[in-house]
């Protein structure tokens, strides 16, 4: 992996975290604790750099499209776990 894919993935990932960050200075609605923002960073960029990998394992394949969808889909599915209990885990946000 190139340091410049690293490099954009970590910048996405603060980008994406700055969101809540920003929300939690005009709202109470938005309360996020440093355990919060550890654990989504860990998520976003850990999928971000399983993504690249994907994307330049499968080359020029039909999948590659696919599989990095996929992986997207299970980042939502596992982020609306953690959030509301979406599905009822002992993982369940709330």
């Amino acid at each position: 992996m190139k340091q410049k894919d690293f490099a954009l993935v970590a910048g996405f990932t603060a980008l994406l975290l700055l969101i809540p960050l920003l929300a939690m200075q005009f709202t109470k609605e938005v309360n996020w604790t440093l355990g919060d923002f550890l654990i989504g960073g860990g998520l976003l960029f850990g999928t971000g750099l399983f993504g690249v990998f994907l994307w330049r394992k499968l080359g020029s394949s039909p999948f590659r499209y696919a599989a990095v969808g996929l992986l997207a889909l299970a980042l939502l599915l596992v982020w609306a776990e953690l959030a509301v209990g979406l599905f009822g885990t002992p993982l369940a946000g709330n």
